[in-house]
């Protein structure tokens, strides 16, 4: 009798969040580089990273839906994440790849919970749903003072050609920013296991280094080993 052949290990999760500025995008690519010459890798945003998913993206960034509810903001995000997970974390994971995605979860509760001042347990409930219970197993926190990242945004917002005001949500007031940041910060206390903060107002490359160590340490505690082959 043939022996079944043994079932093929399930990928990882990684997210990158923060405050807008905080170099998400950036570091996300630098840790991509990083890793896919060793393994399978998956670089992926949201909200996005499905075509149903980009097209929300360019709902709740436009600048004209300032009057944009708490509530209606949620549920987009929501929906955008329930398609993100059922299209491109899921499959990968099957695929026993690496995940790295810019946001989740996470981004909802600090900027619809902590800072719009929606019902968290309301906020994760909703999240419960479009995720299916599929959480990160690492989340990457780059933690950079509120005023500082709006300001990066802003200008890099400029620079592509955006009038240096940013999207719908950067225009928010530092306030909002701040609230948000408290928000991350008390998601970090509370999921310490999961959720690693890295100072993000350092240099890009110290910032880098820092991350690249961390999830390498995590990788191998996991029983990951990097390899030539991918």
């Amino acid at each position: 009798m043939n022996q079944a052949e043994p079932a093929a290990r399930r990928g990882l999760f990684m997210t990158i969040e923060g405050p807008e500025g905080a170099g998400k995008t950036t570091q996300a690519r630098l840790l991509y580089d990083r890793l896919r010459p060793s393994y399978d890798v998956l670089h992926t945003r949201e909200p996005g990273g499905t075509a149903i998913g980009e097209r929300i993206r360019g709902l709740l960034l436009d600048e004209q839906h300032r009057e944009m509810s708490p509530q209606t903001e949620m549920l987009l995000f929501a929906a955008s994440r329930a398609q993100f997970v059922v299209e491109v974390v899921e499959p990968a994971l099957r695929r026993g790849r690496i995940v790295l995605s810019e946001r989740y979860v996470d981004a909802s509760l600090a900027y619809q919970g902590y800072a719009r001042g929606l019902d968290i347990q309301v906020v994760r409930n909703v999240n419960a749903v479009a995720t299916r219970g599929v959480m990160p197993d690492l989340t990457v926190l780059i933690d950079i003072d509120p005023a500082v990242g709006l300001e990066r945004a802003r200008l890099a917002d400029g620079k592509e050609g955006r009038r240096g005001r940013g999207d719908r949500l950067e225009q928010e007031s530092v306030d909002f920013f701040v609230r948000a940041r408290e928000g991350f910060l008390t998601i970090a206390r509370e999921e310490r296991d999961r959720v690693r903060i890295v100072n993000g107002n350092r240099p890009q490359q110290v910032v880098h280094d820092e991350i690249g160590r961390l999830v390498e340490q995590f990788l191998a505690g996991r029983g990951w080993r990097a390899s030539s082959s991918c």
